[in-house]
């Protein structure tokens, strides 16, 4: 695929960005770059290759999630400055 001035465009404009006339020849000789080394990359032999989701093979590292007693909820509630049925009472925020 070849990226050209109107490709550039197009896509400054996606993203929200102003562009000079240097800025963009800039941009259509880096974004070249970018797919010619996106076609290196896909030219490569990857047949027998497992899909990663960490390169550096973490796994899962979370706790055991156990329930455990928490303070009364009227304790809690002291530190309110409204309170009401039980819950903390605060200024609406949305109309």
């Amino acid at each position: 695929m070849e990226i050209d001035r109107k490709m550039v465009e197009y896509v400054a404009e996606l993203s929200k960005l102003r562009l000079t006339e240097p800025e963009k020849e800039l941009m259509q000789q880096d974004l070249s770059k970018v797919l010619q080394y996106m076609d290196i990359l896909n030219s490569l032999p990857t047949d027998g290759v497992e899909p990663l989701t960490h390169v550096s093979g973490v796994e899962n590292v979370f706790r055991e999630d156990v329930a455990q007693p928490s303070f009364a909820r009227e304790k809690i509630l002291q530190n309110a400055l409204a309170a009401d049925e039980g819950c903390f009472k605060v200024p609406q925020t949305v109309e």
